[in-house]
């Protein structure tokens, strides 16, 4: 199915831009064509006539939503494998998502950095006045921008929550905080959200309990996660590929945590030097498709890969 047969399904949004680049060699020669390439993955439409589309993630690596000039050398792979087994987590039960229990020829030098997805748009809805798009994040531990929240007296959320709560309280039910989807992310009513979508709101709870629990029994804590949430062509919920990730969610080694050393196994590190160099700043001068020069020290680069690959080999033993 090409770009132009998934524009007329309505399910690839009008505003998000396409390429006329080509790929990989090896993926056009077998039928799949290039039209998006993202700030770490792209995507490619699939021959046949079904609505899906084929992921390949690259090693490219950004923070902040900035796109920048810089790779982890087998980031993509490792990340492909803790998405796969998010998306198994979830099937496990009973949500399902959008990505396909079908894989691409073994015989293509890509095929691990793939996914197949059936192609889904983005939940909207009606919030005071205004459609917009979701991010569902539930937080087990106070911390981040909500923390900064309640030290400024704000409740973005309506949680009603003390402000003499210490950093790193933990909740003993996770907390329910949505945002829009875009680049404000900005904060919504909890109530609302849950009230407009119940049987969601309940089932991305419970999954992320579940989760909670099964992660702690292998040596992680999961501060928090967000799930973005599609809707496939027959009108049915999905879960989208970033399922229980790094990317998604933030993943501290319980060893550390126990030490009160809350630095995450994921991009972290990353963003805490990017916050050092000012990268924020300085990417207020890109332009379109410009992406932003950057020296990242190699031992930043190895602990952020070890740090996937730790993820994916506690949580798959």
């Amino acid at each position: 199915m090409n770009i132009e047969k998934i524009k007329s399904l309505n399910l690839w949004p009008e505003n998000k831009k396409t390429t006329t680049q080509k790929g990989f060699d090896e993926l056009e020669n077998s039928g799949y064509n290039l039209f998006y390439i993202g700030k770490n993955a792209d995507l490619y439409s699939c021959p046949g006539d079904e609505p899906k589309v084929l992921l390949v993630r690259s090693d490219r690596t950004s923070v902040f939503d900035i796109p920048l000039n810089f790779e982890i050398e087998g980031k993509g792979i490792i990340q492909t494998e803790i998405s796969n087994f998010g998306a198994k987590f979830a099937a496990n039960n009973g949500i399902r998502t959008a990505i396909l229990d079908e894989k691409i020829a073994n015989n293509i030098s890509v095929a691990p950095r793939c996914q197949l997805m059936k192609l889904c748009k983005a939940l909207e809805s009606n919030i005071d006045g205004e459609i917009v798009q979701f991010e569902l994040i539930f937080r087990n531990y106070l911390t981040g921008s909500l923390f900064q929240a309640l030290q400024d007296n704000k409740d973005p959320y309506g949680l009603d929550l003390p402000n003499n709560l210490k950093e790193w309280h933990k909740f003993e039910t996770p907390l329910f905080t949505p945002t829009t989807k875009g680049l404000k992310d900005e904060p919504l009513n909890s109530k609302k959200v849950r009230d407009t979508f119940p049987e969601i709101i309940t089932s991305l709870e419970k999954l992320f309990k579940d989760f909670t629990d099964f992660a702690k029994q292998r040596g992680i804590v999961v501060v928090d996660t967000k799930f973005e949430i599609f809707v496939d062509e027959n009108g049915k919920w999905v879960l989208g590929d970033e399922v229980l990730t790094p990317e998604s969610s933030r993943f501290i080694a319980l060893e550390d945590f126990e030490k009160n050393s809350f630095i995450s196994m994921d991009k972290q590190i990353l963003r805490d030097f990017g916050k050092k160099e000012n990268w924020k700043e300085k990417s207020k001068t890109l332009k379109a498709g410009e992406k932003l020069e950057v020296n990242v020290p190699k031992e930043i680069k190895d602990k952020i890969l070890s740090g996937y690959k730790t993820i994916f080999q506690r949580l798959s033993k």
